[in-house]
């Protein structure tokens, strides 16, 4: 009895066995890739905005800076096929990528003038998503390894929102810090934070057994060994197998022009509120982190539960549909522009609604993973998106060389707008009685 008592104690720290551990260490870990994220997608633009550098050069910036997250297809057949698998399948990845994080962060606050060295801060910002990406993509994938798949929309709707957090939380604290004590001081004091969540991925193990660094004891559990893909050939015709499917293909283009939706809102945002506007950085950032943090609480605790309630795919078109409806009247409405709270509830309720729509987004996507090659189609979903993401970024500083702001805005309502009509199409159904006859063979 004290035996089975011991090890059942011993259980808890192993996330194959224990939900709350789960819960904790994957909310942490995107934690982890909100930091360095709210400084360089948010703090950085909006104080380049601040210092009058052109809507051209601050969306260049978002662009170049996003591009590492579409390399996110080719990271997770790697991560798939290698691994120091006695230390779990994905866990010396998630090490290594936040190990990366941490470095590369640290490396941007060394920029000298970095106002007038945009080349060296776009080089400094693409290392930064590059490991951030590769943390995601291994993080990911021991997602869906250890969490049973009755509780993915909930672990989606905590890690989407501790994320959320992370962001607004490192844009207001960075956006403070860049005005008190300079850029360097500012970097070098957020980038302590992420330095400390290493410890999670060292301390915590996949599955009961495993070893904790490549020199202790322990080897590879059965479970990872018989997930483990040993074949280049059987990952690649596995891989093609299921993206060939209809709804693989069309959640894949819904997925490019929902992230091209994220970009364009995101880059916009800080350039309309501080040129357009008049706000400053430091009120732009207040106003962003209040309503993504209040977005990401409620998308912990309410975005999972509304998706299994309601279904993924009812609550997607929903969401879509009102953030369409919101784009689409702050386009109509300029005359309330000059109005600072009907701005701030604009911004309070796009925030809200995209933290529920990327929760049913992602669950979703999660649903018409393969197991076989499941990391690794996810990854696609998630790589086409921060594509589309990277594209919309790019195309806010076209778009304000060629028309006014409220064109700006009705071009970037169409974005829901199409993602609702493929959404629509999408037939879950048949997908997994397509995937089930996968297994049979």
């Amino acid at each position: 009895m004290k035996l089975k008592t011991l090890q059942l104690e011993r259980n808890r720290l192993f996330l194959s066995e224990n939900p709350v551990l789960r819960y904790i260490t994957f909310s942490t870990l995107y934690i982890a890739q909100g930091i360095p994220e709210g400084i360089t997608f948010f703090a950085i633009p909006a104080w380049l905005a601040m210092n009058n550098k052109t809507p051209t050069e601050i969306a260049s910036f978002v662009a170049v800076i996003g591009i590492p997250w579409s390399f996110k297809i080719l990271m997770a057949p790697f991560m798939d096929r290698f691994t120091i698998l006695a230390m779990g399948r994905k866990r010396p990845w998630v090490i290594f990528g936040q190990l990366g994080l941490i470095v590369s962060f640290l490396s941007i606050g060394l920029i000298h003038d970095p106002l007038n060295n945009l080349n060296e801060l776009m080089i400094a910002g693409f290392f930064i998503s590059f490991f951030g990406a590769f943390q995601d993509v291994a993080t990911d994938g021991m997602v869906i390894d250890v969490v049973p798949l009755q509780e993915q929309a909930r672990a989606n709707g905590l890690m989407w929102g501790s994320k959320t957090i992370g962001i607004a939380l490192s844009l207001v604290i960075g956006t403070a810090l860049i005005n008190m004590l300079g850029f360097t001081s500012a970097v070098s004091s957020l980038s302590i934070a992420v330095a400390f969540i290493i410890l999670v991925p060292v301390f915590i193990r996949e599955r009961p057994g495993e070893k904790l660094m490549p020199w202790t004891n322990g080897k590879a559990h059965e479970n990872s060994k018989k997930s483990q893909l040993k074949s280049w050939k059987k990952i690649i015709t596995s891989i093609l197998k299921v993206v060939i499917l209809p709804s693989t293909i069309i959640m894949g283009i819904a997925s490019i022009i929902n992230g091209a939706l994220y970009g364009m809102v995101d880059t916009l945002l800080p350039i309309f509120t501080i040129q357009q506007l008049g706000w400053t950085n430091t009120s732009y950032s207040e106003v962003y982190s209040i309503t993504s943090v209040v977005g990401g609480i409620f998308g912990m605790f309410a975005g999972g539960a509304l998706v299994d309630f309601f279904g993924d795919k009812k609550m997607i078109i929903i969401y879509l549909f009102i953030i369409m409806v919101l784009i689409g009247g702050l386009a109509f409405l300029p005359h309330f522009w000059s109005n600072d709270k009907f701005i701030f509830g604009f911004i309070l309720l796009y925030s809200l609604f995209y933290t529920f729509l990327c929760i049913g987004m992602f669950a979703a996507s999660m649903k018409l993973c393969w197991q076989v090659v499941a990391a690794t189609q996810f990854t696609m979903f998630m790589a086409l998106s921060n594509m589309g993401r990277a594209i919309g970024s790019g195309l806010v500083g076209t778009l304000k060389d060629l028309m006014s702001w409220e064109y700006v805005l009705l071009c970037t309502a169409l974005s829901p707008l199409v993602t609702i009509i493929l959404v629509k199409i999408i037939n879950f159904k048949e997908h997994r009685n397509k995937l089930n006859t996968f297994n049979k063979t």
